[in-house]
């Protein structure tokens, strides 16, 4: 520890900080076995452990080995987090469930983002603590109103509850997106002075940059899949191919920055479009190795913003600010925690009873139990409300304004608590909830899982579960003759009409499961994606 503190201390810190990265991975996979934490609690607890040592070292002068770099987070932490969420997106599912994934993901995220704001700005000056600006309080809207819903999945069983695990790993990854789409549209905006005009010109900027994000994250993925289909670098080097399906998603996230757009929406659909049809292009081995590439890039990321914020959450500089007023910046983090309960619980029932009522089967209907799951897994914030929070609060720089230090430390102190408490929480209140139990691992599930050793946020709905019978149940499924039938059943009907014109227009061109010519280490069809 001595070492990575001297006055040149460079090198130490990066081997000292990749060492605590391997001590979060292998203390992680002790811990999984029983499922009792995962790594992001584990990386959590590592940084605080990690901090006071730093602390103790320097005689409370300094609590950490790195200092936070916008860039660093922005560029190469944050986008194979968010490309793993679309690449290994389980498709079949999330647009089966797609309009209720929508609806939560974007209209609940929406009002999420509306109530923290307007409240905390209310509430604030209401009790004399109002210290930010108005598009402060938005931001910070779009701040907490990012989830991370890890500990519910790592705990729901999707062969047991799959409606519940499609709805929560879907709308988690819209969530984020949304959020990220949010703050950018605010960030351009002065909101100083709220009117009707500046109110219609943010929801203008913000489908403009959802839908040109989007639009745009479709052409790189499509472009991918059109060269590595036509020119086949498998023939010759699967390197290339490896190494251009890396590149491409990197290109259409520094693509959408250098135009204003949202890069991180402009990844996530670029990695669905990926998934979809450019990974069915290249041969055996890319597809095995980038798989696992993506997921491990994911992985690795998540734990070092994680392993960051427990030792930033010890920051001296911070704790000497917000020493000056103590109880303003515990009042902060308990109404802002109050504040994402509610806002969490004003969309989840509500949504819910509207989506239930378009719903004829009682199975397809969401339950008492499973909308508290629902709002349980939302409760935590993870990697994308830290990045934003630094983003929004560090531009001038901390250590010199003392609102600026509140606020990340509040944000901190929410993003501890419910990792911590809410996430070691959430394994017997789900099963408690659901009446889950553990059951006997079948021999070919292990031998499944040998396979995929990797596991992070996004790795929860890999390919295995997209089996060619589900294809075959799904051709006999009624189509609706009528637009009430459409509206009652629309997650069965979309997908079906999707894979008609997929199979018939988008195929041909692009390649994907199916329509690759087989050659000697190319794709065959025993891999489903």
């Amino acid at each position: 520890m001595k070492l990575a503190l001297k006055s040149d201390p460079e090198e130490h810190r990066v081997a000292l900080f990749v060492l605590l990265l391997c001590a979060c991975i292998v203390i992680g996979h002790l811990l999984e076995k029983s499922r009792w934490i995962n790594e992001s609690v584990t990386a959590i607890f590592i940084g605080l452990f990690t901090g006071t040592l730093i602390l103790l070292t320097t005689k409370g002068r300094n609590s950490r080995i790195l200092v936070f770099s916008e860039e660093l987070f922005f560029i190469y932490v944050l986008p194979p987090i968010i490309f793993n969420a679309g690449f290994q997106v389980k498709k079949k599912q999330f647009f089966r469930n797609f309009l209720m994934i929508m609806l939560f993901g974007a209209v609940g995220t929406a009002i999420s983002f509306f109530i923290i704001s307007l409240g905390s700005l209310h509430i604030f000056k209401k009790l004399d603590i109002g210290f930010l600006d108005v598009g402060d309080y938005f931001a910070l809207g779009a701040i907490l109103s990012a989830t991370d819903s890890v500990c519910t999945l790592q705990v729901l069983n999707q062969d047991e509850t799959p409606l519940l695990y499609s709805l929560v790993f879907g709308e988690g990854v819209v969530n984020d997106a949304t959020s990220v789409v949010l703050f950018k549209a605010i960030q351009r905006f002065d909101l100083s002075h709220i009117t009707s005009s500046n109110a219609i010109q943010l929801l203008g900027n913000f489908s403009y940059l959802f839908l040109m994000s989007t639009l745009l994250g479709v052409i790189v993925g499509l472009s991918s899949a059109y060269i590595i289909k036509k020119l086949y670098f498998g023939r010759h080097s699967t390197d290339r191919e490896v190494a251009l399906m890396i590149l491409m998603p990197y290109l259409s996230y520094m693509t959408a920055e250098l135009c204003n757009l949202s890069g991180i929406l402009t990844m996530f659909f670029c990695g669905i479009v990926m998934s979809h049809y450019t990974w069915h292009n290249v041969t055996e081995s890319s597809r095995v190795t980038t798989k696992h590439t993506f997921a491990t890039l994911s992985f690795v990321s998540e734990i070092f913003i994680f392993l960051y914020v427990g030792m930033d959450a010890l920051d001296i500089e911070k704790w000497k600010i917000v020493g000056r007023r103590p109880w303003t910046s515990a009042g902060v983090s308990l109404i802002l925690l109050g504040l994402v309960l509610a806002a969490r619980a004003a969309f989840v029932f509500p949504l819910s009873f509207i989506s239930n009522l378009t719903r004829k089967s009682q199975s397809d209907r969401i339950g008492f139990k499973q909308q508290v799951t629902i709002w349980w897994a939302g409760l935590m914030r993870g990697a994308v409300s830290v990045a934003l929070a630094y983003n929004q609060f560090t531009r001038s720089g901390y250590t010199q304004l003392q609102e600026n230090a509140i606020m990340i430390t509040s944000t901190i102190t929410i993003v501890l608590v419910t990792n911590v408490v809410f996430g070691l929480l959430t394994k017997p209140i789900v099963r408690y909830m659901l009446s889950l139990h553990d059951t006997p691992i079948d021999a070919t599930i292990v031998a499944a899982a040998a396979d995929s050793p990797v596991k992070s946020l996004t790795d929860v709905l890999l390919s295995g579960g997209e089996d060619v019978e589900a294809d075959v149940r799904e051709s006999n499924i009624p189509r609706p003759t009528s637009l009430r039938m459409l509206l009652t059943t629309p997650t069965h009907s979309v997908h079906y009409y999707w894979r008609m014109f997929d199979d018939r227009y988008m195929r041909p061109v692009f390649g994907g499961r199916g329509f690759v010519p087989f050659i000697p280490g190319s794709p065959t069809e025993k891999y489903i994606h």
